[in-house]
């Protein structure tokens, strides 16, 4: 077994989630910068572009952008193709208030968790994460 990484993150969004990690060192923004209808990155500019955020624990910076990518996280998870989880180094209230919604209309929850942005950055993508409710998010290398 590799090394295990046990970080305690401080919760804007409480829930549990296991994924696989996506991570980016660039902001995003969810209204245009993700498809609410396939969960894809489509921002041409942005590293990821082309990848699906879905059922994945998304790991970025900030987001940037519009006050309606709150919309595009409820849509995501109305169609069942929102992140497994979140995981940011600046507060995002529009993303906050994007998963209460989603979960006060469609049960769908999607935790957000804020995290130092050096520890951020030792994430890596396609690493198992797991995310509890006190905080604790644990990788297995």
């Amino acid at each position: 077994m590799g090394d295990v990484i046990d970080i305690r993150a401080r919760v804007l969004v409480p829930g549990e989630a296991t994924g696989n990690a996506l991570c980016s060192q660039l902001p995003l923004s969810f209204w245009g910068g993700v498809d609410p209808a396939t969960g894809r990155i489509i921002d041409r500019r942005h590293d990821l572009v082309g990848e699906s955020v879905s059922g994945r624990i998304l790991v970025f910076p900030e987001e940037k952008g519009s006050s309606t990518a709150s919309a595009v996280l409820v849509e995501l998870a109305r169609l069942g193709i929102a992140p497994a989880a979140i995981l940011t180094s600046k507060p995002a209230p529009i993303l906050v208030v994007g998963a209460l919604v989603a979960e006060r209309l469609y049960g769908e929850v999607v935790p957000i968790l804020l995290v130092e942005r050096e520890t951020l950055d030792a994430f890596r993508t396609g690493e198992l994460l797991s995310v509890a409710l006190d905080g604790h998010v644990l990788s297995c290398r």
